[in-house]
């Protein structure tokens, strides 16, 4: 049964504040406008999932006590997303395991890729992770829950929402086939990105991505990877009843 959905990290490729701008929202004193790289923490009775490992990771795992990493879902490769992968080897020290992590086949490729000295045999020196990477297409089940991996585009990239039981994450999108809209029905906890109020080429905008939310029609809408265009207590498009903005640290009840 699933627990409990922490907001490791809500902000977008650059983070919030960004480096060197003196905007509104940057020189903030609201802690919810200071937003590392996207990431969540998902508890469950079988154990606990971790959606990405942002180049921020090692910092919000201290800050949120992410205390064990039984499995890690990946979104896509993009930096944002999965630079904190080192910071898993102190779970496998600690746990004395081999962490499973899922993501489409493209991903786990592109990882092998990029951190190519944790799979090759070699000096380890301080150690590196212990990783067992398995890509999926399919919905499979993991620590007792079904994952549903669902495909979004980003662009021209193809990446995976993920839904588990009445859970759902889509972030860094815009496009959903019709397949995958199916796949979010009756969803009840939706995280979805939106990243800015000016359209972009690869990311729905603050007004496509309620669209989205309201066809989705999830009891709770949480909205991430923010860019700092938009100030947490400013908003300039209204949100409904249900749909809200997300910020590091946001603790939801799932069960």
């Amino acid at each position: 049964m699933l627990r409990r959905m922490t907001m490791l990290g809500s902000g977008t490729s650059t983070g919030v504040p960004v480096i060197g701008c003196g905007c509104a929202v940057c020189t903030s004193t609201d802690p919810r406008n200071r937003r590392m790289r996207p990431g969540l923490q998902i508890e469950a009775s079988g154990g606990t999932i971790v959606v990405d490992t942002s180049p921020d990771f090692r910092e919000q795992a201290l800050r949120f006590a992410v205390e064990r990493v039984d499995a890690v879902l990946f979104t896509h490769a993009h930096a944002d997303h999965v630079f904190g992968l080192d910071d898993l080897r102190i779970f496998n020290f600690r746990q004395r395991a081999p962490i499973p992590c899922y993501g489409p086949p493209e991903t786990m490729a592109r990882l092998r890729q990029i951190f190519a000295y944790v799979f090759e045999e070699g000096q380890e020196g301080g150690g590196k992770p212990k990783l067992e990477l398995v890509a999926v297409t399919r919905p499979f089940d993991l620590l007792g829950e079904r994952v549903v991996p669902i495909p979004v585009m980003h662009g021209e990239m193809e990446v995976y929402g993920w839904r588990i039981g009445n859970f759902a994450v889509v972030t860094d999108v815009n496009f959903i086939p019709e397949s995958s809209w199916d796949s979010l029905a009756g969803v009840e906890v939706l995280v979805l990105s939106a990243l800015r109020y000016r359209p972009h080429p690869t990311h729905w905008s603050f007004e496509e991505s309620l669209a989205a939310a309201r066809r989705i029609g999830a009891r709770r809408t949480i909205l991430t990877h923010i860019a700092h265009d938009i100030d947490h207590a400013d908003l300039h498009v209204p949100v409904p009843p249900g749909v809200e903005i997300g910020h590091d640290g946001l603790v939801v009840e799932l069960g």
